[in-house]
């Protein structure tokens, strides 16, 4: 973990303009192409979420505006790895929030995702033993196939982006899934919002 020199940064303007807004969010939904990534699944046998999240983590692990996140003090720390506090439901639909070690090897990130789905199904607990900003909230609507989508926040400081990804439906011979990315601008532009599903799909591909 580092913090970035706001002094020398490109997007020192950016940074002071959009933080101090009511609301410096701004959300971006577009579909990804999971066709390659549902037959994998089923041959590996892990779960579909699985694969595709672990892309996801992939492809915020990749772009350095991703791991930035703004201090109480208004300092931006860089963090080395972002991880996925993605949302689990248990049999009774209710659903607890997760902290999803990331590691770039497949079979060790599904290791640690059933070591949370454990821990939440076996518990009543909303939030993580864990309690850090090095992660992206992800939830996952898979009954929905949505063109738009609004996550809530807490502050007008809170800098953790969240996704949400939805019902994928065939198209043309292809499975289109709808992806959520919500971010804040003092941050991340939306080039760098390009450049992650760019990169998304690209690891979906080559899974």
């Amino acid at each position: 973990m580092e913090y970035l020199d706001i002094e020398t940064w490109n997007r020192k303007q950016h940074f002071e303009h959009f933080k101090l807004l009511l609301d410096p969010y701004f959300a971006v939904t577009a579909d990804v192409d999971v066709t390659k990534a549902y037959q994998t699944a089923k041959e590996k046998g892990i779960p579909f979420f699985v694969l595709y999240l672990h892309a996801c983590m992939k492809a915020i692990n990749a772009i350095e505006n991703f791991k930035y996140r703004i201090t109480e003090d208004e300092r931006i720390i860089i963090y080395e790895v972002i991880h996925a506090s993605a949302t689990i439901m248990r049999e009774d639909k209710t659903f607890g929030f997760s902290f999803i070690y990331f590691s770039e090897d497949l079979n060790q990130f599904y290791q640690n995702f059933k070591k949370e789905k454990e821990r939440i199904f076996n518990s009543t607990d909303l939030f993580p033993p864990i309690n850090s900003d090095d992660c992206v909230y992800c939830s996952a609507l898979p009954w929905v196939n949505f063109t738009g989508h609004k996550e809530p926040k807490n502050s007008e400081s809170d800098s953790i982006t969240r996704l949400a990804f939805g019902k994928f439906i065939k198209k043309e011979n292809t499975l289109k899934m709808p992806v959520s990315i919500t971010v804040n601008h003092a941050l991340i532009d939306g080039y760098h919002v390009s450049l992650f599903f760019e990169v998304f799909q690209k690891s979906l591909d080559s899974i």
